[in-house]
């Protein structure tokens, strides 16, 4: 059974080994848990799941291998004692119901019933009127509608308002192939850092204060160094309107995340493709614009370069003299993405259009390959990717 597990989880695309699986057994051999579905779900996420952003994945396998387990194992009730279970049922029954099972003979009656048909019962059943199982209205069972009955393997029946916990899938924003928030995006660009620290000394240096304290005989030293920051200097370019509006939201958040986490970031827009200027102020872009020329001197080859843009054009655009909608331009964006590469050697392309849709289009075939293949999806996942080539 939890091979077949181990194996649909594998399908799911989860980072699993053997050594989770063999984690999991040695609890199940320990008794962590006994005969209880929504604690086997909560042992088995701990010991394959080591990242939140994988509970999603976790969720949708576990519904899909146990989306018939509603109930306690047919095995397991065997062995619940039945002085217990009777003990257990009077003590939750109110005066109301125990009359109501008056009606069908007495709790013996209805105890004995119930061990007959699980002896006769072979596998799962739904709806009826006979067998343990749901949806019917036989006296065992739940989610169904017969007032006296007996549940098995569940906290609320079908007039309750139970939902199982993996289909509920609280975690599925946490998904690596979703679109995200400005929080996750922050996660994802804090792997591309290079702590320094330079400015005056404001910060306590623990280690260094009490080793100095120690060989001073236990005297106070009190050591202080620079401020520890992210030195990381990042050129940003913004492809802007047109087949970007929709995206507009997504942008932003890459936007604001990008400017908490990089105290050096200059940040740029375009059209489509870049040519031989952008601008830093929409509202003022034809009066005020920014000669990539001087990007190219200015500033020095140790900049992470990052374009942020859907790439979907008519392909001319990239590739032909005058291809700009917008002006003539005497050479090809082509050759000004090239002078970028050649200058800078970090470039990355975050493209928001879904990696599933990138074939489709020339356009995006072609910029792929003038980036050299360093295109990304702008996801969770496809943002560590980019940021861990950055650090390269």
């Amino acid at each position: 059974m939890l091979i077949n597990f181990f194996m649909t989880l594998k399908q799911e695309r989860l980072p699993v080994s053997f050594t989770e699986l063999f984690s999991l057994l040695e609890c199940l051999k320990q008794n962590v848990i006994f005969a209880n579905v929504e604690d086997f779900y909560y042992l088995s996420r701990m010991c394959f799941v080591k990242d939140e952003k994988n509970f999603d994945k976790f969720d949708i396998a576990f519904g899909k291998y146990f989306e018939n387990v509603d109930a306690i194992n047919e095995l397991a009730m065997y062995q619940i004692p039945d002085d217990w279970l009777r003990k257990q049922m009077e003590s939750m029954l109110s005066d109301e119901e125990k009359a109501k099972i008056e009606a069908l003979g007495g709790l013996e009656e209805l105890m004995e019933e119930f061990r007959k048909r699980m002896e006769e019962q072979k596998k799962r059943h739904e709806g009826g009127n006979k067998w343990v199982g749901t949806g019917g209205t036989s006296p065992f069972g739940a989610y169904g509608y017969n007032p006296e009955g007996i549940r098995i393997g569940q906290e609320g029946g079908r007039n309750g308002s139970a939902v199982k916990v993996w289909d509920k899938r609280n975690y599925r924003d946490l998904d690596d192939s979703v679109e995200i928030g400005t929080r996750n995006i922050k996660m994802a660009l804090r792997r591309l850092r290079k702590f320094a620290r330079t400015g005056a000394a404001e910060e306590l240096d623990i280690s260094d204060t009490i080793s100095s304290t120690a060989k001073n005989a236990g005297l106070l030293d009190i050591k202080m160094v620079p401020e520890r920051h992210n030195s990381v200097k990042v050129l940003l370019f913004f492809d802007v309107g047109g087949s970007m509006d929709p995206h507009v939201k997504l942008c932003e958040e890459l936007f604001s995340a990008a400017r908490t986490e990089f105290k050096h970031l200059k940040y740029f827009y375009f059209h489509n493709f870049i040519y031989e200027s952008v601008w830093s102020k929409s509202i003022r872009r034809h009066a005020e614009t920014t000669s990539t020329f001087d990007i190219l001197h200015k500033y020095s080859k140790d900049y992470k370069v990052i374009f942020v843009g859907d790439a979907t054009m008519a392909p001319y655009e990239v590739t032909h003299v005058g291809g700009s909608i917008e002006h003539y331009n005497d050479e090809a964006g082509a050759v000004w993405i090239k002078r970028l590469t050649d200058v800078f050697d970090n470039v990355v392309w975050i493209n928001p259009t879904p990696k599933d849709f990138w074939e489709h289009s020339y356009s995006i075939e072609v910029v792929r390959e003038l980036v050299e293949d360093r295109m990304f999806p702008l996801s969770v996942k496809g943002l560590e990717e980019a940021m861990t080539l950055l650090t390269k």
